[in-house]
């Protein structure tokens, strides 16, 4: 949230790879605007990704249910105050204050913006990953097979 909580950027992170993609919402981040931006996000995204998003307790994901229907993505709500169950996203929000210092005016920030600030992120190697960058770490899981779970009898 900017300053005044009159600007936003919505945050989309992998939890696997760690690799991030922003939403741009200069104007608004009304339930409606937040669907319509997070829309545009998933659906580039591979389906085998998009299985699940893990939200706070916000009003701006009140659209939730026409995300799943245009997604068939489930959405979990984190319980209140308890940002430790988005824990990865929460991590990303705090790498992202480097670029985006609180109380600031996100709005005058552009897509563009949002893109290099996105790509210097996912090109960063982090700790967590063996040292390797979520965008490599994408490409991984992007070039593995999708093995589909199944039970074993035995």
């Amino acid at each position: 949230m900017g300053s005044h909580c009159r600007s936003a950027i919505a945050t989309l992170v992998e939890r696997q790879t760690r690799f991030t993609m922003l939403v741009h919402l200069p104007g608004d981040h009304s339930a409606i605007t937040v669907r319509e931006g997070l829309l545009a996000a998933i659906k580039t995204l591979p389906a085998h990704l998009a299985k699940t998003l893990t939200w706070d307790q916000g009003t701006e994901l009140a659209q939730h249910r026409k995300i799943t229907l245009a997604t068939k993505m489930a959405i979990y709500f984190c319980d209140p105050h308890s940002p430790w169950q988005r824990g990865t996203n929460e991590n990303t929000n705090g790498l992202l204050r480097q670029y985006f210092p609180k109380g600031t005016d996100l709005s005058v920030h552009s897509p563009e913006r949002l893109l290099e600030v996105a790509t210097e992120l996912n090109n960063r190697p982090r700790k967590t990953l063996g040292g390797i960058t979520p965008t490599q770490a994408m490409q991984r899981l992007l070039s593995e097979p999708e093995i589909p779970i199944v039970a074993t009898t035995g």
